[in-house]
């Protein structure tokens, strides 16, 4: 078993060493020598040595990057060597000044200008070659451990390449979103309801400290290492030999660093990249400047904040003028309404824009825009057009208030705005902008089950016009599912027969593939259990909904509006003839409490209110939101609340916890 362990163990580090090297190729210098598929294998083959052999996982392996559980909080991690903050010079005159006051004190010198790109700046830590920590920049002195999150950034090393490896070394590096990732997170949460990211600095700060790493692995973000903040065994000349060796051990450098013997060329690098800044992939916000001789760096010293021998460039903003045609909405896969802005063509930030994102109803307000305006237009974090302000001194009169509507524009549906947020939705599950995510969820596992009802399946559905609603589900036939592609009568039967079967699920089950706003699965239980039948659920008023525990002023309101909407309704009945059952099914106990009335205050210790409401229920007991003078008991825990001085009000009988368990196993 030993010999079987060491080569298990050899082969292990062989795949490592391979896989890391195929990383590096892949995220760093984006040259591939292998295909998807032969990546696939050696991963593959790597996983199933590491279960075969769990004491071969380590830290620096690449089936690690995305194992840690959700984090509690973040431990605070001191740095080795402090990460100062840049000070900012803004034109040609200040950038002068700097180079001036160096020049002054060491003598004419050379320069190393990098871009300035607009990220979350880190510190990473290796020994003896493999990453143990990372940590964000805090106070510049104390950061926040965010090792099991900088673990899912592919560009990172989880064990540096080459063998001029020191015992311990801190990187200094920029984790940064990508344009195009960043526009898509964003359209992702506005069709959400949450507020979009304002800029890819703010995106990725955020998902470097979300608790969950998963979360942080779906962001696609991307590293950039500058500097070495801490080395021993190792010393450099200048920071150019620091990115050549930065690189040397697999850590992605850009490539548009470039060496300057004075300040004319320094100019030259800056005003080259503010006309190419729209080439690159990701956002800059100005040039970085450093004194590339490293003793030179110790003569000119430091601010208490930042360091004398480095300045950041800042590049202008690109703004233009247009005028504002109209304000259209469109409705996005969950029935959020999102007003965008109908522009005039106009050049800016390196392509032709002609729409903008206006956010919300309330942004639109608050910015005072008009249909009709003349309006500045940038682009947010230099990717997305957004409208930063009208230019009021124009207006002649002719412009004209923007009103949401309160009609669905796509489907004509009821549109419901929840207190407190900023996102107007339609309801309508059948809506036609959002009916193929109905369909996809209202079929998926955790909803109805409806194994082989997938992506490819619905859209031909839909494309035929066999299915327009979700209940035309259950009245497809078998002709037509004949006619779709690939449907042989295996694929037929087994789709007519998980059809047949998803009738039978849970309420609680078709409560949640319902896809009601704010009713996941836990919520969904919860509700079938307390009411136990969708008709009762829709007679349900709010009172009786925030009546139930776990269910707040949010999601009881959101339950409402479905059900106040008729094509839900519509859409409930409909499944109720095609024989979707509408109940849960809960075990009955013995039948104690029949016909008493029971009001529930306070805490119990022994269980929580929503179960002793359950123990009443199943038992033939009802529990009441409110004391009356028909209440047969009030149940009393630990703070109580008002309901208890109403029994006393009342004379109501009131009981304590051990008298009320009592009662339930009589």
């Amino acid at each position: 078993m030993t010999s079987e362990l060491e080569k298990a163990s050899k082969r292990a580090e062989e795949l490592r060493r391979e896989i890391n090297y195929h990383n590096y190729r892949y995220y760093v210098l984006d040259d591939p020598v292998i295909s998807d598929e032969e990546y696939d294998l050696l991963m593959r083959e790597l996983q199933e040595l590491e279960e075969r052999f769990p004491e071969l996982v380590s830290p620096d392996s690449p089936t690690q990057r995305v194992g840690a559980p959700p984090a509690e909080a973040f431990r605070p991690v001191q740095h080795r060597a402090r990460m100062m903050s840049l000070d900012n010079v803004f034109n040609e005159e200040e950038l002068r000044a700097f180079v001036r006051r160096v020049e002054n004190q060491v003598g004419r010198t050379e320069y190393v200008c990098e871009l300035k790109i607009d990220g979350a700046g880190i510190a990473l830590t290796y020994e003896n070659g493999v990453f143990v920590r990372g940590a964000t920049r805090g106070d510049g002195v104390t950061g926040e451990d965010v090792t099991a999150n900088l673990r899912t950034v592919r560009s990172l090393p989880l064990r540096l390449l080459g063998e001029d490896i020191v015992p311990y070394l801190e990187i200094r590096g920029e984790v940064f979103m990508p344009k195009k990732a960043f526009f898509e997170l964003n359209r992702q949460r506005e069709e959400e309801g949450q507020p979009p990211f304002a800029n890819p600095r703010n995106a990725a700060a955020g998902s470097l400290r979300q608790l969950d790493p998963r979360i942080t692995a779906s962001r696609n973000l991307h590293l950039i290492c500058y500097e070495i903040g801490y080395v021993e065994g190792r010393t450099f000349r200048t920071h150019a030999e620091v990115l050549e060796q930065i690189a040397d051990w697999g850590f992605h450098v850009s490539d548009n660093w470039r060496l300057a013997s004075g300040v004319e060329e320094i100019l030259e690098f800056c005003q080259e990249w503010i006309a190419r800044r729209d080439e690159l992939a990701y956002e800059v916000d100005g040039a970085v400047i450093k004194v590339n001789p490293l003793h030179l760096r110790e003569r000119l010293g430091a601010t208490s904040k930042a360091p004398r021998w480095a300045v950041a460039y800042k590049f202008p903003a690109e703004e233009k003028t247009t005028r504002l045609l109209d304000i259209v909405v469109n409705v996005g896969r969950t029935g959020a309404l999102t007003p965008t802005a109908v522009l005039e063509p106009v050049f800016v930030g390196g392509s032709t824009v002609s729409r903008a994102t206006l956010h919300n109803e309330d942004e639109i307000r608050r910015k005072g825009i008009k249909i009709g305006d003349v309006v500045l237009v940038h682009k947010a974090g230099d990717v997305i057009p957004e409208v930063i302000k009208p230019i009021v001194e124009l207006r002649d009169g002719t412009e004209r208030d923007f009103v949401m509507p309160d009609r669905c524009p796509a489907c004509g549906g009821k549109v419901y705005r929840p207190e407190g947020e900023v996102v107007a939705r339609c309801v309508n599950v059948d809506c036609p902008a959002r009916l193929f995510e109905s369909i996809l969820h209202f079929a998926s596992r955790g909803a109805m089950d409806i194994e082989g009802l997938g992506p490819a399946t619905i859209r031909e559905l839909m494309e035929k016009g066999y299915v327009k609603s979700v209940e035309d589900i259950y009245y497809l036939t078998e002709e037509q599912l004949y006619s779709l592609t690939g449907f042989k009568d295996k694929s037929v039967a087994n789709l007519m027969r998980a059809i047949r079967q998803s009738k039978d699920r849970p309420l609680s089950r078709l409560l949640f593939a319902l896809g009601i706003r704010h009713v996941g699965s836990h919520v969904a239980e919860v509700l079938a259990r307390r009411f136990r039948k969708m008709d009762d659920l829709a007679k349900a008023s709010l009172e009786e909904l925030l009546d139930v525990e776990e269910i707040g002023p949010t999601i009881a309101e959101s339950v409402r509006a479905f059900f106040e909407e008729p094509r839900n309704l519509e859409l409930i009945e409909k499944l109720k003839r095609a024989g979707v059952n509408m109940e849960e099914k809960v075990e009955e106990g013995p039948r104690n409490l029949e016909g008493l009335t029971f009001v529930l205050t306070g805490a119990l210790s022994s269980m929580t209110r929503e179960e002793a409401r359950q123990a009443i229920e199943s038992r033939g007991g009802k529990v009441a939101s409110s004391v009356s003078r028909k209440t047969d008991y009030v149940v009393v825990g630990t703070d109580p609340g008002s309901k208890y001085d109403k029994a006393r009000e009342l004379g109501v009988r009131t009981i304590g916890e051990e008298e009320f368990l009592a009662l339930l196993e009589r």
